[in-house]
């Protein structure tokens, strides 16, 4: 793909285009200005397929910036409505591979919080219920592997909360290896956070087949720890 940094593409049709987003890119433009993911597929849609227009492309999933992995855009404000609605039902499965401080008590569980994004911060917190704005948080994962000190997991993610994997682990007192924002002691500066969007299924927005796309994470550290499986 065109841009720098490169995308790759997966799959592409009229209606969908599923990528693999680069680690540290932000998904939709920022404060920063860096170039983001949502304005590199649509410059390079415009001259791949030569559109003289705006081209539309619908964000219907987010990826934190330093999280990479599968994502799927809509190249149809259809199949944007179709597929907005798929993740309103949790009818899209997001699959991740985190690797994590410590070893969670039981080797596969699901978590449960109800978290609240301060939007001045950008910062997520553990929250009671009832907390005003408050919003319920789910995911299952399973222990794939233990070792020095880390945990390999493999998660499913069930609502799509802000920073939702990072904080729920933080919560339970294993946070994510390189995670600088909630890793606490742990974090080591400058360090790539070890979390990956690894799977996405779905039903394609128009023909209805029933779509899956992998991703393996970096050959680096920590994941090199762990055959990829």
């Amino acid at each position: 793909m065109a841009g720098v940094p490169s995308i790759p593409v997966l799959y592409e049709d009229n209606h969908v285009i599923v990528v693999i987003k680069p680690p540290n890119v932000p998904t939709q433009e920022d404060d920063s200005r860096d170039p983001d993911l949502l304005s590199l597929i649509k410059a390079d849609l415009k001259v791949r397929h030569r559109k003289p227009g705006n081209v539309y492309l619908g964000l219907v999933q987010r990826l934190d910036r330093p999280v990479g992995g599968v994502m799927v855009f809509a190249k149809t404000s259809k199949a944007a409505s179709r597929l907005s609605d798929a993740v309103r039902t949790r009818t899209i499965r997001k699959q991740y591979r985190a690797v994590v401080n410590g070893k969670p008590k039981e080797p596969s569980g699901t978590l449960r919080h109800h978290l609240l994004k301060d939007s001045r911060t950008n910062m997520v917190k553990v929250v009671p219920a009832d907390k005003e704005g408050a919003k319920e948080a789910i995911l299952d994962y399973r222990i794939v592997g233990s070792q020095d000190g880390l945990s390999l997991l493999e998660i499913e993610l069930h609502t799509g909360r802000p920073h939702q994997i990072r904080v729920q682990f933080a919560a339970i007192g294993c946070p994510l290896v390189g995670d600088q924002r909630y890793g606490g002691a742990s974090a080591v500066p400058g360090q790539q956070i070890a979390l990956w969007s690894v799977s996405l299924a779905f039903e394609h927005p128009v023909t209805k087949e029933a779509l899956r796309f992998h991703s393996q994470p970096p050959t680096a550290y920590p994941w090199l720890l762990w055959e990829q499986r």
